[in-house]
This record gives structure tokens, C-alpha cells and sequence, in this order.
């Protein structure tokens, strides 16, 4: 039987086509600057997204505490979420590695950080307080995208008290698509008008667009030459890194349209799991599907659900919040048998 990997969207395998491109990829010595398939990788992203430079990273947690420890220095703050990824979800790397004080926000029902919070939680000019640096936001957030015209009002609001902006997008391309189809425009421009509101943006290839490996960060010039500096610090520079560079360069070209593909598997798993006894879903906006237990239904019935979807070949995570991804490797049959053995465990 052919395990239905629900778990994340970081499971995906490369395609066959992806394995030609990193066979084919012209290499060089990427620490030297001159892996021929990095760089191309770099300034497509860069290009795409309105950015003036790009580094190619191992991981998004690299990537987002380079952005970090490039905008902030020692004793200064940045305000984020709560369950925002570079906060919860990183290590605390920040705070361990650049001396970054983190200033975490409650998030709302839709996943954004109220204005009149952000503002509240500016530190003033004071001997007494961490510096306020920084805003960090994440696109998506939850499986949830944040719309455009928060973004615009989030990114006022930084700037007008001095704020440097930043967005975890390792989903980007999931929140473009999702507008892009909303809007009936193209997923590059929708990604584009989401980091035009931000001074730097690291994207994720190993989730949802199916490399194996690798995050970029987008800024300016300066801000990349200082993330370059921290990546060779934190252990970061590689060699013949082009390999893993045209596997993310294929996934850029020809696997970000086809993540609307995702999102339709999500709506079918979470309309297969309506009427469910104390069972809640929420409605998914991309490719995340959350079900919530109800305490009539949570304990030991909960305990035993991950190994009945295990013995039925259906990976997931979570107890009483159980957490579905969809991505490339699922398919209708695989959705269809998930939300079956959900449907017989709690029959």
C-alpha cells in the first residue's frame, strides 16, 4: 500500500524532470561566487520579485535569521507573531545567535498582527528599552494569506516609525497563486505585489514548489552583502552548490502555476471531512488543512487516530489539532483515502 504523506509539504520528492535539470546544472564554487547555476537562480528570484539582489541558503531557517541578524545588531528588538515561524519555530536563533530580542504579538482569527498592536509594542527612544528594528510578517501564515491591502497598511506603519520590514515567505508562492487565481492574474505579478511592501523576502523551494533542498533571501545590494557575511558565519557557504540551485531554479520556471492543483486537494480532503462528529475544519485558503477535536472526542479517542491513519497508510500531524498538507506527491485517490480513514475512526 502507498503511504498518503500528509505530514508537510517538505516531503515532496524532485520529479524526473527536476533530476535531468540538477544533472545537467553547470557547476563552479558557489563560496568563490561563481557556481554558474546559483547565480542564475539568485538574480531570476531577484528579478521576479523586484529585488535588486538574492542569496541562495541551505534552509528558510538560515535564510530568515540571516535577514534578521542583517537588519538588527545586538539589543535590538523585532516584532513578530506569536506562531510566526522565525519566532516559534527557529530555535529562538535570533535571540541565541544575533542578540535579537523577539517581541511577539498575538495574531488575529486571519492570521495578521493587529495595526494598533504593531504600534503599541514600538519601543520609544529610551536607555530602558530593546531598539524596535524590525517587523516581521509570514505569507502564509497558517495556511492563510494575508491580504494585500493589510500588507500595505502593516508596511505604512513600520515606516512611518523607522521600521525595517521582512517576510518569512517560505509559502510565498502559495499566497500568489491563491490571489493570482482570486484575481485572475499571474502568479509572478501577484507574488511581486506582495514584496513590494518589504525590504527583504525569503522564499522557501523545499516545500510546496518540490525541491530538495533550499531557501533564497531577496533585498538590496548592502543587505545582501551582510547576509552573505552572516551565511558564511552560521556555516552556510557551499561549493559546487548548483546542483541544488537548478533543482530550485527548475521548481521557479515550472512548478509555481501547479500549486493551484494543491489547493483543490485541500478543498476536496476538507470537504470530505464535513459532518464529522466533533470534528471542526477549517475552510483552507492554500494547501493546509487544520481539523480541530472537540473535548467530547479529544482524550483517548484522539490518542489513538494518528496509528489508525498510520495502519491505513495516511500520515498526518497533531493530536487534538491535526494538521493535513497537501502537495505534489498527493493526488485525488490519496485525499479520498485520508479523509475515508478519518471517516471510519470516527464512525
Amino acid at each position: 500500500m502507498t503511504t498518503v504523506d500528509l505530514r508537510s509539504d517538505t516531503v515532496t520528492q524532485p520529479t524526473a524532470a527536476m533530476r535531468a535539470a540538477m544533472l545537467a546544472a553547470p557547476l563552479g564554487d558557489d563560496v568563490f561566487g561563481d557556481d554558474p547555476s546559483v547565480n542564475a537562480l539568485q538574480d531570476a528570484l531577484a528579478e521576479r520579485l523586484g529585488f535588486a539582489a538574492a542569496l541562495f541558503m541551505p534552509t528558510g531557517t538560515q535564510s530568515n535569521l540571516c535577514a534578521l541578524m542583517s537588519h538588527c545588531q545586538r539589543g535590538d528588538e523585532y516584532i513578530v507573531g506569536q506562531f510566526a515561524h522565525t519566532y516559534r519555530w527557529e530555535g529562538g536563533g535570533a535571540a541565541v545567535l544575533g542578540s535579537i530580542q523577539p517581541q511577539p504579538l498575538n495574531h488575529q482569527t486571519d492570521g495578521s498582527l493587529l495595526l494598533a498592536d504593531i504600534a503599541a509594542n514600538i519601543k520609544p527612544d529610551d536607555a530602558h528599552f530593546a531598539r524596535s528594528r524590525l517587523l516581521t510578517l509570514e505569507n502564509t501564515i497558517g495556511g492563510k494569506v494575508l491580504p494585500l491591502s493589510y500588507l500595505a497598511q502593516a508596511s505604512t506603519l513600520a515606516l512611518q516609525h523607522g521600521l525595517a520590514r521582512h517576510l518569512d515567505g517560505a509559502r510565498l508562492f502559495n499566497a500568489a497563486v491563491a490571489g493570482a487565481g482570486a484575481a485572475g492574474g499571474d502568479a509572478y505579478a501577484a507574488a511581486r505585489a506582495i514584496t513590494a511592501h518589504f525590504d527583504s523576502v525569503s522564499v522557501c523551494f523545499s516545500k510546496g514548489l518540490g525541491a530538495p533542498v533550499g531557501s533564497v533571501l531577496c533585498g538590496s545590494v548592502d543587505f545582501i552583502q551582510r547576509a552573505h557575511r552572516w551565511r558564511k558565519m552560521l556555516g552556510g557557504g557551499m561549493r559546487q552548490a548548483g546542483v541544488l540551485a537548478a533543482a530550485a531554479h527548475y521548481a521557479l520556471d515550472h512548478q509555481v502555476a501547479r500549486l493551484a492543483d494543491d489547493h483543490a486537494l485541500a478543498q476536496r480532503l476538507a470537504a470530505g471531512l464535513q459532518g464529522l462528529v466533533g470534528v471542526t475544519v477549517e475552510a483552507p485558503q492554500t494547501n493546509i488543512v487544520f481539523v480541530d477535536l472537540s473535548p467530547e472526542v479529544a482524550g483517548d479517542k484522539a490518542k489513538g487516530l494518528m496509528d489508525h491513519l498510520k495502519s491505513r497508510g495516511v500520515l498526518a500531524t497533531g493530536l487534538y489539532r491535526l494538521r493535513f498538507v497537501t502537495h505534489l506527491d498527493v493526488d485525488t485517490a490519496g485525499v479520498d483515502r485520508a479523509a475515508a480513514a478519518m471517516r471510519e475512526y470516527f464512525s
